[in-house]
């Protein structure tokens, strides 16, 4: 599948991104716009017939028939036999989706409905502070939205808390008043261990200053018998089905916190862009399909020429947990070493995901990704415009540096250039040579860029879902299943064993000796 790739890969040499430039019209031709947004691949080493080659590959991986199973409700999540239909939840003006030949969308929109309901009583209320208790996708994916939809924020105060760790549910409690708080559990089973001791501790923390917890829960689970258990009466239990993933479950029950943070217009307005992208993705033809495009791009850079890891780089402070939102996105689902079938990958699957926002990352860690050995391929978001007009001057500069580094990535500075500046300062010689050597910056560097014109719920909406197809498009190029995730499993069980050891109730007879020698330093300063 990857032949025809790699053999014009490997015939790039010492060509430079920056010659292809020589092509007045490659901007144009290695971009395209779609709900408003752009995105600018031209500084990659794509050329016509490299992206013609990738093209080939979605389609020979049945990219187009799998996107349509997937709509459809096929149960493409093949281990553990389910439909992957989050995009169900924010299918508000389209038609029926079928389950094993059931419409879903009656349910959906009662439950949407349900989330209007409970989220205008709580913000028509005395609450003041509303917290979420969730992990992984229960928690990054609302946490990262309220955050990004700041400038919308017209309910209570949202707070979120994910880690056991007792530093941060303690930390976040420490602002807030019992007698205005409440709580938002959300966990599918309604067993998952750090949440519901988080959960507990929310509980204790009522009891203590003497409020009764009638009222001050509202559960995100499909168990609602477990919820029950708690005293959750069932019109504060809001359940969803096993073919929402949590890494995709923002668009429904899970993203309530997000809802009682900006209003329902707000969220529905955060879900019809989401929609867009959706009717992007299912209409597009493959070479001017956005979610298809920034695959490919990224599996040119990783399967390709063995660019193991991707910075996401937003310029908008406001997407500062974006990076760590697309990292659980893309290294939970693509995180697989084994195709459907079983049988080991011939290529490496996804890449390591991270970054910061910028400008702050200028300041850290792109030292590395300018001048180190290794090659990171970049990709930038930015806004055209910002929230806080008085501040346009800030948005001016926040853009300039955006745009500089993906221009400063691909043309670099040369030796010559370097040896230019050393002489402005009256170098010469050897010592001329040294401080050169040290301001050369090798470029040819690719990245790529999605600019949009404003952080608003609708854009918000469309970025998730862009990346969300990204990520279903790599895992069906690469034959995997990008819907569970075995690998958070053997880490549960092994420390479900081990609690009760490093409590001192059992001992660590039969464990390696690297665990029983922590062990016996954790019992040493209990």
């Amino acid at each position: 599948m990857w032949d025809d790739v790699k053999q014009l890969a490997d015939g790039i040499g010492p060509r430079r991104i920056e010659d292809l430039f020589q092509n007045a019209n490659r901007a144009a031709e290695f971009s395209l716009q779609a709900s408003g947004m752009l995105f600018d691949y031209s500084k990659t080493q794509l050329d016509d017939q490299i992206r013609a080659a990738l093209i080939k590959v979605a389609q020979d991986a049945g990219v187009e028939a799998r996107r349509d199973e997937m709509f459809g409700g096929a149960q493409i999540n093949e281990t553990e036999g389910r439909a992957v239909l989050h995009t169900a939840l924010r299918n508000l003006d389209g038609g029926a989706v079928l389950v094993d030949g059931t419409d879903v969308m009656p349910e959906v929109m009662a439950t949407l409905r349900q989330m209007e309901t409970v989220a205008n009583e709580i913000r028509g209320s005395q609450i003041t502070d509303v917290v979420n208790i969730g992990i992984g996708g229960s928690d990054l994916g609302p946490k990262m939205a309220a955050i990004a939809l700041s400038p919308y924020h017209d309910g209570p105060r949202c707070h979120f808390v994910s880690n056991v760790d007792g530093a941060d549910i303690s930390d976040v409690l420490r602002g807030c008043d019992p007698a205005t708080t409440m709580f938002i559990v959300a966990s599918k089973t309604f067993t998952t261990i750090e949440t519901m001791t988080n959960a507990r501790t929310a509980r204790d923390w009522l009891d203590h200053h003497g409020v009764l917890d009638s009222g001050r829960f509202v559960a995100l689970s499909s168990n609602a018998a477990k919820a029950a258990e708690w005293g959750i009466p069932g019109d504060r239990v809001l359940g969803f089905e096993d073919w929402v993933g949590g890494r995709y479950s923002v668009w429904g029950p899970i993203g309530l916190t997000l809802m009682v943070a900006v209003g329902p217009d707000a969220f529905k307005a955060f879900l019809r862009g989401a929609q867009e992208m959706d009717r992007h993705f299912r209409a597009a033809p493959l070479h001017q399909n956005m979610p298809v495009l920034l695959a490919l791009v990224g599996m040119f850079h990783n399967q390709v020429l063995g660019h193991a890891t991707r910075a996401v780089l937003p310029y908008d402070n406001r997407l500062s947990r974006l990076p760590a939102y697309l990292q659980q996105l893309e290294m939970e689902s693509n995180g697989k070493g084994v195709s459907m079938d079983g049988n080991p990958l011939s290529v490496h699957s996804g890449p390591v995901v991270w970054g910061e926002p910028g400008t702050n990352g200028q300041h850290a860690f792109y030292q590395l990704i300018h001048q180190g050995t290794r090659t990171v391929p970049c990709e930038f978001l930015v806004g055209a415009a910002g929230h806080e007009q008085d501040l346009r001057h800030h948005q001016d500069l926040l853009v300039a540096n955006c745009l500089a580094q993906s221009e400063a990535l691909m043309k670099g500075r040369s030796i010559e250039a370097a040896r230019d500046i050393m002489r402005t300062k009256g170098l010469t010689g050897a010592e001329l040579e040294r401080q050169a050597a040290h301001r050369v910056f090798p470029g040819n560097r690719p990245s790529t860029t999605l600019i949009y014109p404003l952080l608003t719920p609708e854009v918000l909406g469309r970025i998730i879902a862009l990346y969300e197809h990204r990520v279903f498009v790599e895992g069906v190029i690469l034959g995997i299943n990008s819907y569970d995730q075995w690998g958070v499993e053997l880490g549960k069980e092994l420390a479900t064993s081990l609690g009760p050891v490093v409590t001192g109730r059992e001992t660590a007879e039969g464990k390696d000796g690297s665990t029983r020698q922590l062990v016996e330093y954790v019992l040493l300063y209990r």
